[in-house]
């Protein structure tokens, strides 16, 4: 069996959805379908999930949301009038607004969680309709129902491992499966949604709950590049890279598939395959538990942005036994998690994404570290990026550190940090937001032009 995923470029519009229909027909091993919101269909067109928080956010406070209201209707609509569907589309998606807001209405978490996930309810029922309008044996699976059960912990959506054994009956449907993605119920059966694009969460879930034999992952593009293709003209692509790679890459920036997808396929050992529905014959890129070839010494480089540095010193630092655990703690009780801490005899570096150290929170922080603890200086340096290049083939080679750091060196470029992880595969450079993309390009040229 296989699992295949469809983003929202893939759902965009009604010949978009007879191509993902082809796609799906073409493979009778395709068993299980899962649907994201419709995306854009042009550039400056708005994507479902976008107009439903708009909608979620007017509901909230007071208004009707009529605009918002109507542009979903009206796209849902329009889609399955270009398809020949029956239903009367309109009033269906207008009267599941209603009912979320009826059932939710009262409290402003969970209504936002049920406004959004009507994008991809909704779209996995239209898909469904449609597949039983060509005379396919399809149907749409409630992901409450089927067992997609989920936890809301730190302000993160987990799946409970009891969700696996639950959504594995699926196995045992005989028709195509159309699943919705990016949301599930938690134990009292309100909807929780996963942080955006995690429909491709939701894929991977179900590919390790009935173990398929590869879960595709359908979008639009032809696989992963070396880099992302906006920064650099026809980029490199990697035919195959391993989960470990792609976890680290998606960490620094890699959009072509979430981050927290990789887990579930990875821990049980099956293959994603990336692969573009424009372009159905291209192979893509499939990620894997071990390489057999390595096309290059670097596989890819990313850059982020968004994150903060903050130093601290002290003289004798290293004599103090438990001092980086007390520093951490200062930032456990206030409910900020880091990434990152490289440190020296008597300093230490702590890298935190921007959003979770406000400027209310900054101050408590200094403010501890200096009573406290009684360091000697400490600094914050926000607008800080990270730049990656990631290899698993690094590990056994002399001198890439260098040449990367000497590549940014000639092109002006400085390094506020540099981190190289255990395993070696992979080396993150601090620099200044505004040289994130620069530094990537300069990257690409010394590795692969």
């Amino acid at each position: 069996m296989i699992v295949c995923k469809f983003g929202g470029s893939s759902l965009a519009s009604a010949d978009q959805i007879r191509k993902v229909c082809d796609i799906v027909l073409q493979d009778r091993r395709r068993h299980i379908v899962v649907a994201s919101a419709p995306g854009k269909r042009h550039d400056s067109d708005i994507k479902v999930t976008d107009l439903l928080i708009s909608y979620a956010n007017a509901v909230l406070s007071g208004y009707e949301g009529a605009q918002e209201r109507g542009a979903i209707c009206s796209r849902f609509a329009g889609i399955a009038e270009e398809l020949e569907l029956e239903r009367d589309w309109y009033s269906f998606v207008s009267d599941d607004l209603d009912r979320r807001i009826r059932l939710y209405g009262g409290d402003s978490q969970d209504l936002t969680h049920a406004l959004k996930a009507a994008g991809e309810d909704c779209c996995a029922r239209l898909l469904a309709d449609y597949l039983q309008a060509l005379g396919e044996d399809a149907e749409y699976v409630d992901p409450l129902e089927a067992g997609m059960l989920l936890r809301l912990e730190n302000g993160q959506t987990l799946v409970e491992e009891e969700s696996y054994e639950r959504l594995a009956q699926l196995r045992r449907r005989h028709s195509i499966v159309v699943f919705p993605g990016f949301f599930g119920g938690d134990r009292s059966g309100r909807v929780r949604t996963f942080s955006r694009g995690g429909s491709d969460i939701s894929g991977a879930i179900l590919a390790a709950a009935i173990k398929a034999e590869v879960y595709e992952n359908w979008t639009d593009v032809d696989g992963v590049y070396v880099v992302h293709p906006s920064l650099v003209r026809d980029p490199e692509g990697v035919r195959e890279i391993t989960y470990t790679e792609m976890r680290e890459l998606a960490y620094a920036g890699f959009t072509v598939l979430h981050e927290e997808a990789i887990s579930p396929t990875q821990l049980r050992g099956i293959p994603v395959n990336i692969r573009n529905t424009n372009n159905p014959s291209s192979p893509g890129t499939r990620i894997v538990s071990v390489r057999d070839n390595y096309d290059s010494i670097v596989t890819g480089i990313a850059g982020s942005k968004g994150f903060t540095l903050l130093h601290l010193s002290k003289h004798l630092m290293n004599r103090e036994v438990g001092f980086a655990m007390r520093v951490l703690s200062i930032l456990a009780d206030l409910s900020i998690p880091f990434e990152h801490m490289p440190s020296g005899i008597d300093s230490l570096s702590i890298v935190i994404r921007s959003h979770n150290i406000p400027a209310e929170k900054e101050a408590i922080v200094v403010h501890r570290l200096r009573t406290e603890l009684g360091v000697d200086q400490v600094s914050v340096n926000r607008q800080i990026g990270i730049v990656m290049i990631v290899g698993e083939a690094m590990a056994q080679t002399v001198g890439v550190t260098a040449r990367a750091a000497t590549a940014l060196s000639r092109a002006g470029v400085n390094l506020e940090l540099i981190i190289q992880g255990a395993s070696e595969i992979s080396v993150i450079f601090g620099v200044r937001e505004a040289f994130v993309n620069y530094a990537v390009k300069e990257l690409y040229k010394e590795f692969f032009s």
